[in-house]
């Protein structure tokens, strides 16, 4: 007998359906999705030349429905040594670049505005009063440096398209010649008054510079060509003399990190790789004409900022493990005359917090540094050379004083080999003792970066939210993780999805044997690098992770090679072999030669413009995985983002659908994947979303169908699964 469904019937199933595709309810104490979709960060923070203020870039979410769609807003404000906050630029306004004037009497700044066609140079006077436009040029300026006097500006920008070029363009002659129309980044100077520039002639792609405290030599980081391979791989500092025109590569040893001029002008201070092979810019390089010295030797750290206090004393930022360290060191030259690192020393660090980017008064007496701590993210410090520990000025979220935060701790525990290791644990809230929970087990990206024992909550990374619902929350530092030296950061080279991925496993182990964890509910994301360990947990591992959520993922190491805009890097400091080297490596370390191993449910996700990780990568993968039909798997791609989500919108609903996944299948009903459809919970009336463009393209068959038959109509077409991701 055929069975017919009343509409009644047919709606209240329907409602039924759409309510397991709802967001927890939120509460006003408990952490959610929207909590997090309303952060605010501090982005950068540059101190003035007395030490008496701090100008600092606030980077403000968009509010969905009653702003448009778009990536955080990027204000102006200042705080004082008292903590008293000014805005000075702020709302739907994007400030990048800032700087003190020489004088300290402008802060500069770079964006596009007021009808401006590019982003350009502006000045905003500190005691009040209305910005300028100083530079403008005919395309985007995206860095500068003043000269001592302040008269002159040193500026990197593309050369202006030609007209006939533009013409054409407009024509719709817009065709890419693949890697070889890329514009090269030039180096340009001005004069303030009249704005007038003159372009450098220089080989190479600039992407940084910095003039001299004497103004009579600037320093330049210059690549081959403008693309980021060349960019991460390639750089090289080179010295511009301004008065002979001459320019000389210091050819640094590895990746460039910071640079930065002594005091004096005598000594430059780089932050790069210790060789070509080093994955991360972690040593402490100093240069004085004749040659590079290592001022840290030894350091079982990485380096990740730097400020001269004096001629020869540097202070920087370092991780050590999950942990900052602050440290100094003295540079002078040595009774046969060259250049040696003396008083070496490691203070202890401030307690809790994460620091990083150091800003130093021109005295060399006060620091502003960006930090943030396990209660809030990143925030405003200031470190008064008399006054010790670096004190906290902004209070951007105020609003997170009012919240209830789950226990975070470091955890440390031996991999197989004996190898030990760490990570950040984040325990469920209201955690009862002798029970056990699921366990989202979060891999970060690259590898060559880690998890720091500061605010670990963000859109691809459930953190304070994945506790408030039930679940513990571990972030491993696996082998090739950065903080412990250069050698830890390197023990997963030549080896993809080895030993790197055995330590994810035996990090879970670990938490099972403590009693937290329930080894059937255990869970696995990450982007990017950490995308590629998820796809291996959901195929090679899949008997160990009952759901996965993979975002910007690998999943082909052969297609990989041949499609990712960091081929070099990938060789130098991946696998140290080229694909035709050794076909059978790269065929066993791709997650879809295992695709048979399939169990466990997977969300993919992926931005349709991601150069870095091609999203082919997650679409062959997850075109296998429906073939094969071993689990419920799901891919979702977001149209315009690259390797990481940018726009509110994909990040909140990023976050919504990792969390939906995690739950349906390690606290739900499991089995089919819940439905693709999302509440987002806005204001506004914005109910449901998941149909979007797709839905209007849908057969016309598909089209027509009663609202009941349509939503199992598009589960079955549309198949199921979601991925998450972070720090790369």
């Amino acid at each position: 007998m055929r069975r017919i469904c009343s509409p009644m019937i047919a709606a209240s199933i329907l409602l039924i359906v759409l309510a397991r595709a709802l967001p927890a309810p939120a509460q006003d104490n408990v952490f959610t999705p929207h909590h997090v979709a309303k952060l605010r960060f501090v982005t950068a923070a540059v101190i003035s030349p007395d030490g008496s203020q701090v100008a600092y870039v606030l980077g403000v979410p968009r509010q969905l429905p009653k702003e448009k769609d778009g990536p955080a807003w990027a204000e102006l404000h200042v705080v004082d040594a008292n903590g008293t906050s000014t805005p000075f630029i702020t709302g739907q306004v994007s400030i990048g670049d800032i700087a003190w004037t020489p004088d300290g009497k402008h802060i500069s700044f770079v964006a596009k505005r007021d009808g401006d066609a590019h982003r350009s140079l502006y000045l905003i006077p500190v005691r009040g009063g209305e910005s300028r436009k100083v530079i403008s040029h005919g395309s985007d300026i995206v860095g500068y440096s003043w000269r001592p006097d302040g008269k002159q500006v040193a500026f990197l920008a593309t050369e202006p398209m030609p007209k006939e070029h533009k013409a054409l363009q407009d024509q719709g002659f817009n065709q890419e010649i693949y890697e070889e129309d890329v514009p090269f980044v030039r180096v340009w100077t001005a004069n303030v008054d009249d704005g007038k520039s003159q372009m450098m002639k220089l080989t190479g792609s600039a992407s940084e510079l910095h003039w001299s405290p004497a103004g009579d030599k600037i320093a330049v980081a210059l690549a081959p060509t403008p693309h980021v391979d060349d960019a991460l791989m390639f750089r090289k500092v080179h010295i511009i003399d301004l008065k002979s025109g001459k320019t000389t590569s210091l050819n640094n040893p590895g990746k460039m990190g910071q640079i930065a001029w002594s005091p004096d002008g005598k000594l430059l201070a780089l932050i790069s790789g210790a060789d070509k092979h080093d994955p991360m810019q972690g040593r402490l390089w100093v240069h004085a004409g004749e040659g590079w010295l290592d001022a840290v030797p030894n350091f079982l750290g990485h380096v990740e900022s730097l400020a001269w206090t004096d001629a020869n004393t540097i202070l920087y930022t370092a991780s050590g493990g999950a942990q900052t360290v602050v440290g100094s060191v003295d540079v002078e030259r040595g009774p046969e005359g060259k250049l040696v690192a003396t008083q070496h020393r490691i203070p202890v660090g401030p307690r809790g917090a994460i620091l990083g980017s150091i800003s130093g008064s021109r005295d060399g007496g006060t620091f502003a540094y960006i930090g943030h701590t396990a209660k809030h993210p990143l925030e405003v410090f200031l470190q008064d050379s008399d006054k010790g520990e670096p004190r906290r000025l902004t209070d951007s979220n105020p609003w997170l004083r009012t919240m209830r935060f789950a226990k975070q701790e470091v955890i440390k525990h031996r991999a197989r080999d004996g190898l030990e290791l760490e990570g950040i644990l984040v325990r469920p809230l209201d955690e009862k003792p002798g029970q056990r929970y699921p366990l989202i087990l979060l891999v970060h990206g690259g590898p060559e970066s880690h998890i720091s024992n500061g605010w670990v909550t963000l859109y691809h990374s459930p953190g304070q939210v994945g506790a408030a619902r039930g679940f513990a929350v571990f972030y491993p530092n696996y082998r090739g993780s950065t903080g412990r030296g250069v050698s830890f950061s390197m023990l997963g080279q030549r080896e993809a999805a080895g030993k790197e991925f055995d330590d994810l496993v035996d990090a879970v182990d670990h938490l099972v044997k403590d009693g937290l964890v329930d080894t059937k509910k255990v869970g696995i994301t990450g982007g990017s690098y950490g995308g590629y360990a998820t796809a291996w947990g959901s195929t090679y591992y899949s008997e160990r992770f009952a759901a996965g959520v993979m975002f910007v993922g690998i999943s082909d190491s052969i297609s990989k090679c041949g499609t990712t805009d960091i081929p070099e890097e990938m060789f130098l400091v991946h696998h140290r072999k080229r694909l035709w080297d050794d076909w059978d490596y790269f065929l066993k370390s791709s997650p879809i030669y295992h695709t048979d191993k399939h169990k466990t449910p997977l969300l993919i996700l992926h931005g349709k413009a991601d150069p870095r990780v091609h999203p082919s990568q997650s679409l062959e993968f997850h075109r296998h995985l429906k073939i094969r039909n071993q689990a419920p798997v799901r891919l979702v791609l977001y149209p315009g983002e690259g390797h990481g989500n940018r726009r509110a919108a994909s990040r909140l609903d990023y976050h919504i659908r990792m969390m939906q996944w995690m739950e349906h299948y390690l606290k739900g009903p499991g089995g089919a994947p819940p439905p693709y459809e999302i509440e987002y919970g806005l204001s506004g009336g914005t109910k449901t979303s998941g149909l979007g463009r797709g839905w209007r393209e849908l057969p016309a068959r598909f089209q027509t169908l009663g609202a009941t038959e349509s939503a199992a109509a598009s589960a079955h077409w549309l198949g199921g699964r979601c991925p998450c991701c972070i720090g790369w």
